[in-house]
């Protein structure tokens, strides 16, 4: 722990004052660095005296009664701190006797005072500091909550702990807070960020300074400084906590966040954005408690006993993610118009899409952060009912300012864009975009800058041996658990795997909401922390237990991530013994769409290379090898390693592109080509059909073509039949736009030919003309029948003389229902863009622009996207497939 005081100033007569105080001190105690101060036989009385004074005649020690007065009115000058202010003044220590009515705490001085700011306009920062008089020779930061504003006073226990652990004061902690920078009644009160030296000590300033303050009174009561100094802190507190660390890793050897509020202005963004869903015209996207219950009880339905019990609480989150929509789905009002509590209207669907939905942002805010969290509402998340007062508001038209008539996600978002903003206090809040914020843009990016704790190079924490102990519930409907599980992939990325398993423990509790839920946790953290950085026992999988009126003493194991509870199948579902992590012993899984093994997927990219991949899940390695192809060696490999970005998606470390494993064995990603930069994208499949007769049917063809000669892209559309009765297929297109065509077999612009089964390559190879009988077409590429929970999905990859490419099969119904497709989706093209596409009703949103969807236009099953998104889109087997000018996109439902 670095405490720096060789450049901090020594002047004034009450630091003169303070030093021989613990000059006194240090002569009572003999002096001894690693000698705690032993309590004074008459302290707890108030008998002034305690010691002869020291052999060497020097003054005699202070009773506990006469160090604590010592402290009152204290001055610690402002360069003795390492930011900027005013200095500070203890404004009040009041010794509190251990007998003294209500006191749980032990003898304690308690300290409180002020730093005063460096702008006259701005708060002072209130700060609490309790130095105990059995003291452990350790110290602890406790950070706040909300906006804060109201003083924390190291009283506190630890969030959390277990009923009967005692607060870290009672156990011999120096402990210390503070107010982040300004007073206020309420922590939803944003008022004091129109103030810059206010919203910078709220942004993380003012914990340093109350820092630099708690050790200068430590120095003169003990007359030494921490041995160990830990730092706990829950939501506003959690991204205080990881705010500290990421810069003054020194300062602290252990940090415990709790649900952090680390993506700060991404969560204020989204705030704003779940009130738009909400309250834009006029209301029509706003769901009463009843409806609210509604889609909780639905989603609770469908995934409750995925963890194998049903306990209401959904621990399997990620295997529920696949099938939400669906759920969402079936809720759907007749015609999409609102018809009273047992249905939801299309705008209120579209409402829950946006409080599930990571927020997408056009710009980057601190850190490159682009994405705000998204809440898993549709995976046993709360917000309404009896497990927490947080709900969506008891009216559809909200108040200017917003206030607790108004949804409770809402209220932190309006007030943040009027003070941490605009700085208007009557400016709409339902006025400003938080994903294109246009002339706010670069105001929102400073603040940023200001608030958020997304930085994950935390290694020069991790390298002085700083631990660091990271807890959040999946089922937070405040703070995302997304957005966590987002930063700690980013350090992973960022430090290694080998220093994060060294020093960083990440704990997700499902049915755990914010300070709410159906499971609400009780632990040791405080000692689980204090034996991994005092004795080197790190801590592993622990048990937690239920504090929930309801549910009192139930036990669940706390797993690390992405490993949740499973239980086993017998013996008592409220024991933690019977249940196991998943994926904490053999492979782990953060994907429940993975293979637990290796695992081969068939298919093919863009370029029409027929290929396979394989991954590996333990190490999360793959390779793809080319099969077939007009550009390069079959046989040909390439291998890299697959990161995690959450959920089923990762990030390749070989090409840039993103693979995404959808469910029923599908995957997208993509490949390095044979030439040039970038990569093709790709699509396989785990299951593969040898059978032509699976894969019989009308399609609508959607893809992309090369011309050999050239390289020169056009999108392919059509239509197409696999015939049953033979191993024949036929194209047709419209034979005036060379697009969609309801299949004719009589159709002009048409070509045809038949399909032979290839065991080598476990494909079709694709005929062009001649007869099956004679065996004289022309080999002309290849037809992978990938099956998706048993749904035929046809790959269509052409190597001609004259063309290469891919396109996709989609079955070519009487008519698409409006929503049949309904889902996010994630893309990437053959232009390298990296998109989500969210598809709701008639409207698509891509990449942050939106658009309207036509169903069956031009034919059935194919839906015509205008707008801010223009092109033409299939969907089959939770494949999208889409086309525009000459891009072509492909992607899978997450």
């Amino acid at each position: 722990m670095a405490i720096q005081d060789s450049r901090r100033a020594r002047s004034g007569p009450r630091l003169f004052a303070a030093v021989l105080v613990a000059a006194m001190l240090a002569a009572g105690c003999g002096g001894g660095d690693d000698a705690p101060v032993a309590q004074d036989p008459g302290a707890s009385t108030g008998t002034p005296g305690g010691g002869t004074g020291g052999s060497d005649g020097g003054p005699p020690a202070l009773s506990a009664l006469d160090a604590c007065n010592a402290l009152n009115g204290m001055t610690i000058p402002a360069a003795q701190l390492a930011l900027a202010s005013g200095g500070a003044t203890v404004t009040g220590a009041t010794l509190i006797a251990a007998a003294a009515p209500g006191n749980t705490l032990g003898e304690y001085c308690q300290v409180r005072g002020a730093i005063a700011p460096v702008d006259p306009a701005a708060p002072s920062i209130l700060f609490a500091v309790n130095l105990p008089t059995q003291w452990n020779n350790k110290g602890i930061q406790f950070g706040g909550g909300g906006f804060d504003g109201k003083l924390i006073d190291g009283t506190e226990t630890v969030r959390f702990a277990m009923p009967d652990d005692p607060a870290p004061l009672a156990r011999g902690y120096a402990t210390w807070g503070d107010d982040s920078g300004h007073q206020s009644s309420s922590i939803t009160d944003g008022r004091f960020a129109a103030n810059d030296e206010a919203l910078r000590n709220y942004g993380g300033d003012t914990l340093k300074k109350t820092h630099d303050v708690a050790l200068a009174l430590i120095q003169a009561r003990y007359g030494k400084a921490p041995q160990r100094a830990y730092f706990l802190g829950t939501s506003t507190g959690g991204r205080d906590a990881l705010s500290y660390i990421q810069r003054w890793p020194a300062d602290y050897d252990g940090v415990i966040a709790n649900e952090p509020a680390l993506n700060y202005t991404g969560t204020r963004l989204s705030n704003v954005a779940v009130g738009r869903a909400l309250y834009l015209n006029n209301g029509a996207g706003w769901l009463n408690l009843n409806k609210t219950l509604l889609v909780q009880d639905a989603a609770m339905a469908a995934c409750d006993r995925l963890d194998g019990v049903a306990d209401k609480i959904v621990s399997n989150v990620e295997g529920c993610r696949p099938g939400a929509q669906q759920v969402l789905a079936s809720l759907r009002c007749a015609g999409g118009t609102d018809a009273g509590d047992t249905c939801l209207s299309d705008a209120q669907i579209a409402t829950v899409r946006t409080i599930e939905a990571p927020l997408q942002l056009t710009y980057p805010l601190a850190n490159g952060v682009t994405v705000a969290g998204g809440y898993n509402l549709l995976e046993g998340a709360l917000v309404a009912g009896p497990f927490t007062s947080r709900d969506l508001g008891t009216r559809p038209a909200p108040g200017n300012p917003a206030t607790t008539a108004d949804a409770n996600m809402y209220v932190t978002g309006d007030q943040w864009v009027k003070y941490f903003v605009t700085r208007d206090a009557g400016f709409d809040a339902l006025t400003f975009d938080p994903a294109s914020p246009g002339s706010w843009t670069a105001r929102v990016q400073a603040v940023s800058a200001l608030t958020d704790a997304t930085n994950p190079d935390i290694s020069a924490f991790l390298a002085h041996g700083g631990r660091l102990i990271l807890l959040h519930g999946l089922a937070d409907e405040v703070i995302s658990p997304n957005s966590t599980i987002a930063w700690f992939q980013a350090v992973t990325a960022t430090v290694g795997q080998g220093a994060v398993d060294q020093g960083i423990r990440f704990y997700t509790v499902p049915g755990m909401g914010h300070g709410t839920g159906s499971f609400l946790p009780a632990w040791n953290s405080l000692t689980a922390l204090e034996n991994w950085v005092e004795l080197g026992a790190a801590p592993g999988t622990r048990t937690v237990m239920d504090t929930n009126a309801q549910t009192y003493g139930r036990t669940r194991p706390l797993c690390q991530y992405p490993s949740w509870p499973k239980y086993k199948g017998s013996g008592s579902a409220d024991a933690a013994i019977n249940y196991t992590c998943e994926g904490a012993t053999g492979t782990v899984q953060s994907c429940l769409n993975m293979p637990a093994v290796v695992t081969a997927f068939k298919g093919g990219n863009t370029q029409g290379e027929e290929l396979t991949l394989t991954v590996d899940p333990a190490t999360l390695q793959y390779t793809v090898t080319i099969d077939a192809s007009l550009q390069r060696p079959a046989s040909t490999k390439r291998s890299g390693r697959l990161v995690a970005q959450g959920g089923c998606t990762y990030a390749s470390d070989e090409n840039g592109a993103r693979f995404t494993f959808g469910g029923g064995g599908v995957v997208t990603g993509g490949v390095v080509p044979a030439s040039g930069a970038g990569f093709a994208p790709l699509l396989a499949f785990q299951n593969v059909s040898s059978d032509y007769k699976a894969v019989a049917d009308i399609y609508n063809v959607n893809g992309i073509q090369y011309a050999v000669s050239g390289n020169t892209a056009t999108v392919r559309n059509g239509a197409a039949r696999l015939r049953a009765s033979a191993a024949t297929w036929q194209t047709c297109q419209d034979p005036s736009t060379g697009g969609f065509i309801v299949y004719d077999a009589a159709c002009t612009a048409t070509t045809k030919g038949y399909l032979s089964w290839n065991g080598t390559r476990n494909a079709f190879d694709y005929m062009v003309g001649g007869t099956i009988a004679a065996n004289d077409g022309t080999l002309s590429g290849s037809l992978i029948s990938g099956m998706v929970n048993g749904k035929p999905v046809p790959l269509v990859l052409t190597r001609s003389a004259t063309a290469y490419g891919m396109s996709i099969y989609t079955p070519q119904p009487a008519t698409l229902p409006a929503g049949s497709a309904d889902g996010t989706y994630r893309l990437q093209g053959t232009d390298g863009v990296l998109a989500d596409a969210d598809l709701s009703g008639n409207t698509i949103a891509r990449a942050g622009a939106s658009g309207t969807l036509a169903y069956n236009q031009p034919v059935a099953g194919v839906m015509a996207a205008s707008g801010g998104v223009a092109g033409f889109y299939t969907a089959n087997g939770g494949v999208l497939a889409g086309t525009a000018g000459t891009r072509f996109e492909l992607g899978v439902m997450y």
